[in-house]
C-alpha cells in the first residue's frame, strides 16, 4: 500500500513529495523534491506525516480500498506511543 502527498519541508520552505509505502506490517517513509525525480529513503515521519497516513487510511477504508480495521489500528498505535512534541 501507497500513500503519496505533498508537503512544506520545515528547513528549506520548499514543497516535496512524500510517500509512505507499508509492506509486510512496516511502513517506510520516502521524499523527493521534484514530481519525476528519484526518491530518497529513510525519512523518519513526524506527528502530522502519521496523521495524515491515519486521515488517508480511513477515508480509504470507507472505499473499501484494501485497508482493514488492523491497518488503522496499527498507525492510531504508533500515534499513541509518539512523544507529543514529534
Amino acid at each position: 500500500m501507497q500513500i503519496k502527498w505533498t508537503d512544506i519541508d520545515p528547513e528549506t520552505g520548499q514543497r516535496r513529495f512524500l510517500c509512505a509505502e507499508r509492506f509486510a506490517g512496516v511502513w517506510r517513509f520516502k521524499w523527493k523534491w521534484q514530481r519525476r525525480g528519484e526518491w530518497t529513503k529513510g525519512l523518519q515521519p513526524t506527528r502530522a506525516m502519521w496523521e495524515h497516513i491515519l486521515d488517508s487510511l480511513r477515508r480509504r477504508y470507507r472505499r473499501r480500498e484494501g485497508v482493514s480495521d488492523e491497518d488503522i489500528e496499527q498507525v492510531e498505535c504508533i500515534l499513541r506511543e509518539l512523544p507529543p512534541d514529534l
